[in-house]
């Protein structure tokens, strides 16, 4: 999955978890139904309409791990957009409406087709309505309702905790790798919006928060394609992080700054008509060893410790001192592996407020 284009891979890990999240309901609810069966026939004197065997619950569990499949493609894909500005609770229920109507459609139309083909009568006659409101009231009916309904439930739980957690975070956090905190070496970048107070103090409070909303929005898709990970939002400021080890993790952190600048500036006249205003921003870009691991007694999160958290910060607040919108660190720019796709300057040496030692700053550019 690693060679797939970096927003193919995010969907299909969002799209992934939902089949399995319907396949693990859809096997617990078989094996219930089996051994409810299996503890009532003999007493009854009745038989199953489908005989459990092997074949039967690898045919069952495909398809239900593809239907799965399908509702999370199409939540990603469509329907998340248009539950953006609503509340966690009415986002579960809309859905599970929308998603609930969607399958009572489709079992009804395959229903009356069944049974007209069964019938020998046209889909419309009143004896073919009739066997489906038998069937719309049967316990078979009901019962796949509950499953559907259920595993609806649980899958959008899943989402909303993921979207709100973070893919990466949520992933790490179901896998336990920063359980026990472990040292890496990892790429930071700090952005900071021009202007953020004096824009914030021109818009009021709740126009400037849309404002902040798609500004995020049009500087994801660039973090998504250069496969950073967002550690925080604060305020106007977005910090992110790559992982040193993966192959061109330098590269990938300073294309996703300039490709950040190409996303606002392809959205220039919209914000000028909707707001009047268009932002821009100013970043500074370093790398070194942290600690990473799960932190925190009534939240928890992943947490980053290290001397280049601050470092970064401090050299993302001398962009206006230099007149750059990028600095980077000499780390940065002597692990470049193709040197001469970029333009440096050295700027300065300097000792940043609150360190001993001294740090070579350089700004950097693509060479067109």
């Amino acid at each position: 999955m690693s060679t797939l284009r970096p927003m193919l891979r995010r969907k299909l890990t969002s799209i992934l978890p939902f089949g399995i999240i319907w396949l693990v309901n859809g096997l617990l609810f078989l094996f219930v139904e089996y051994a409810v069966i299996s503890i009532m026939e003999p007493q009854s004197g009745l038989q199953s309409a489908i005989t459990i065997s092997p074949r039967i619950v690898v045919f069952a569990s495909i398809s239900i791990f593809f239907i799965g499949c399908f509702v999370g493609f199409v939540e990603v894909s469509f329907i998340n957009k248009f539950f953006v500005k609503w509340t966690f609770i009415q986002k579960i229920i809309g859905k599970v409406l929308i998603y609930g109507m969607f399958f009572f459609c489709i079992i009804f139309i395959f229903y009356m087709l069944a049974a007209s083909i069964e019938m020998k009568q046209s889909v419309f006659s009143t004896a073919v309505f009739n066997r489906y409101l038998i069937f719309l009231f049967s316990i078979t009916n009901i019962s796949t309702f509950v499953q559907i309904a259920f595993s609806l439930f649980t899958s959008l739980i899943y989402s909303e905790i993921e979207d709100n957690l973070g893919q990466s975070v949520f992933l790490n956090f179901f896998t336990g790798k920063y359980h026990k905190p472990i040292e890496e070496e990892r790429i930071f970048m700090f952005t900071d919006m021009k202007n953020s107070t004096t824009i914030a103090e021109t818009m009021g409070h709740e126009l400037y928060f849309e404002f902040l909303r798609h500004y995020y929005n049009d500087l994801s898709i660039a973090i998504i394609n250069s496969y950073g990970e967002v550690y925080q939002y604060i305020g106007d400021e977005i910090v992110i992080s790559w992982d040193l080890a993966r192959f061109e993790a330098i590269e990938q952190a300073i294309g996703c700054f300039f490709e950040m600048k190409k996303a606002l500036i392809a959205k220039q006249n919209w914000y000028l008509d909707h707001f009047n205003l268009f932002p821009d921003f100013k970043g500074a870009i370093h790398l070194g060893k942290v600690t990473t691991g799960e932190i925190g007694a009534l939240k928890k999160e992943i947490f980053f410790t290290g001397d280049v958290l601050n470092t970064t910060a401090r050299m993302q607040g001398l962009c206006n001192k230099y007149k750059t919108d990028l600095i980077v660190s000499k780390q940065i720019v002597e692990d470049i592996r193709d040197k001469q796709n970029y333009v440096t300057d050295f700027v300065g040496t300097t000792l940043l407020r609150g360190k001993k030692k001294s740090i070579d700053l350089f700004t950097l550019k693509p060479n067109i």
